[in-house]
């Protein structure tokens, strides 16, 4: 009888144990997809920051592109303000859109390509885009990670049970990348 108690209190701990480890795991994910969403939350906003430094110094060289600046305005303000990984990668494709048309005015004005503050501006953004690309590639694995993680058995289990949700990855739409802006002056 003592035997027979001592295996299942022994299958029991084994049991608790794996829980815990599989828990811990999963929150280990969990807050590293957090963390990772933090450095591309970061990124944005600076990226968000420096474009009416760009728009300003655009402005002075091409005060008649109004549209233009408009639509960078509105895609900047879009994206501040969206909610959700889904929205915010939609507004943040859009917002690129928006600046591949500002850089190619940019490309007709031959003072505004070579001013400093441009130059300087533009630098930041190209160096803040990479950064933005690496957070996200660095976000997306975690994401990645956790919803294997919740998905695969036994781990499944336990992550229905304390209710984790797999996560939505990041991902900017690049079709209009591939399309050359239209500038009309």
């Amino acid at each position: 009888m003592k035997s027979l108690l001592s295996i299942v209190l022994g299958i029991v701990v084994v049991i608790v144990l794996w829980a815990i480890g599989v828990f811990n795991g999963l929150i280990k994910l969990k807050n590293r997809t957090d963390e990772a969403w933090s450095d591309i939350d970061v990124q944005l906003k600076r990226r968000h920051d420096l474009i009416p430094n760009l728009i300003e110094t655009v402005k002075g060289y091409a005060a008649h592109e109004k549209q233009t600046f408009e639509s960078v305005t509105n895609a900047r303000t879009k994206a501040i303000s969206a909610q959700g990984i889904g929205e915010k990668a939609k507004a943040e494709d859009m917002l690129s859109n928006t600046l591949k048309t500002l850089f190619a005015v940019a490309e007709a004005y031959p003072d505004l390509k070579a001013n400093v503050n441009f130059l300087e501006l533009q630098r930041e953004l190209s160096d803040t885009e990479n950064k933005v690309q690496a957070s996200r590639r660095f976000y997306n694995g975690n994401v990645r990670d956790l919803n294997i993680r919740i998905e695969t058995f036994p781990s499944r289990i336990i992550a229905g049970m304390l209710g984790f949700k797999k996560r939505e990855f990041f991902e900017i739409e690049n079709a209009a990348e591939k399309e050359v802006p239209q500038v009309k002056f």
